[in-house]
């Protein structure tokens, strides 16, 4: 008899004990699990989103002219790349298209059945898979936390709907050689789907989209989320291959997604605003230097990842559950074990420096700094 489909527990839920043993401390817990945005977006785009007048109809499914336009142009504005509005599609946020993508695929080519993923990575490229019931096949991670192409057995190369990359990278902050992932996808016939959302956090170096590469075979993934403080209004938009993205773009129509007209209005003010995100910038870095101050007075050091906001640090004895107990007891702070992003990761935890800047201090504070 055929079992039914059972959801795992989601991983952030394991975490309740930790939670309870920091709230402990005067002041309660400093949640750095999860990347959730606790900055303020900019007032001229919460202006937009309360007063478009886009709610009374029902927007394009593939996005506004208007949302395509600053979407395009704001990514050729970061990268150099050449996209035109029609080269763009909308999403609600970009976590369900990444969830959706493995049906989708499926559907389009059903004799492939094979997603893969980075080992250490955002828990949304195997669950897609799950859910769309393909194989999720992770890719090994190099020392540098950057994907392992030449690890990819052939046999599933063969049976791939797609390769997930994603620079910079969450959890671990590493930068995968776009170049080399957009040449593997072509050598060997399977789409690469690109997801750069941390795009405007990179530190080593400019920021970097696929797309630099032309756009055969390719499609870049972006969100509003993380670089805008947007995350509860869900704005996002993918972009790239021509066939693909009219594919997408016309399957999604008939499954009703569609982002809600005042989100792509306060995202085009968004997206022409790069004041803002240049805040945003430097509230990140300071928080990484003091986050890593934090664990190097539990005698941990944490390098400074190559982009992101996530501190990878490498757990004492690679015991995850053990320092993330430790933080929760010594100074009132909640990480994720790296075990949620893959099993090569298990030896790490992340450190998600969203917290405003006063609640960073009190856990540090709580640390002798």
């Amino acid at each position: 008899m055929t079992q039914p489909f059972v959801p795992p527990p989601y991983p952030y839920d394991r975490l309740n004990e930790m939670i309870a043993i920091a709230e402990r401390f005067d002041g309660g817990a400093v949640d750095l699990s999860i990347g959730t945005p606790f900055d303020p977006p900019p007032d001229a785009v919460i202006e937009a989103l309360g007063r478009s007048g886009a709610e009374r109809g029902y927007p394009p499914s593939i996005g506004t002219l208007d949302f395509r336009r600053a979407a395009a142009r704001w990514l050729n504005d970061l990268t150099g790349t050449e996209l035109a509005e029609g080269d763009v599609r909308a999403t609600i946020g970009s976590k369900e298209f990444v969830a959706g993508l493995p049906h989708w695929l499926r559907l389009r080519t059903p004799e492939r059945d094979t997603i893969l993923y980075p080992a250490i990575s955002y828990p949304s490229y195997e669950m897609g898979a799950i859910l769309g019931n393909c194989r999720a096949v992770p890719v090994p991670i190099d020392d540098a936390w950057r994907i392992d192409l030449s690890a990819i057995d052939p046999a599933d190369a063969a049976r791939a709907l797609c390769l997930w990359v994603n620079t910079p990278g969450n959890p671990t902050g590493g930068l995968d050689d776009l170049e080399a992932a957009a040449a593997w996808g072509r050598a060997n016939g399977v789409p690469v789907f690109s997801d750069e959302c941390y795009i405007e956090f990179t530190w080593d170096g400019p920021p970097r989209s696929i797309l630099e590469y032309g756009t055969e075979g390719l499609v870049a993934v972006h969100s509003l989320s993380k670089r805008s403080n947007l995350a509860g209004a869900r704005a996002g938009f993918y972009a790239g291959d021509a066939e693909l993205i009219h594919y997408l773009g016309e399957l999604r129509k008939h499954a009703g997604f569609m982002a809600p007209g005042p989100v792509q209005s306060a995202a085009v003010v968004a997206l022409s605003d790069a004041a803002h995100v240049a805040q945003q910038r430097q509230r990140y870095r300071d928080r990484l230097e003091l986050v890593r101050a934090m664990v190097g007075a539990l005698g941990v050091d944490a390098p400074m990842p190559g982009g992101g906001f996530y501190l990878w640090a490498p757990a004492p004895d690679g015991d995850a559950w053990a320092f993330t107990e430790r933080l929760a007891r010594e100074a009132g702070v909640v990480v994720s074990p790296g075990e949620f992003y893959g099993q090569q990761g298990s030896d790490h935890v992340r450190i998600a420096v969203v917290q405003p800047d006063e609640r960073l201090h009190m856990a540090a504070g709580r640390l002798g700094l």
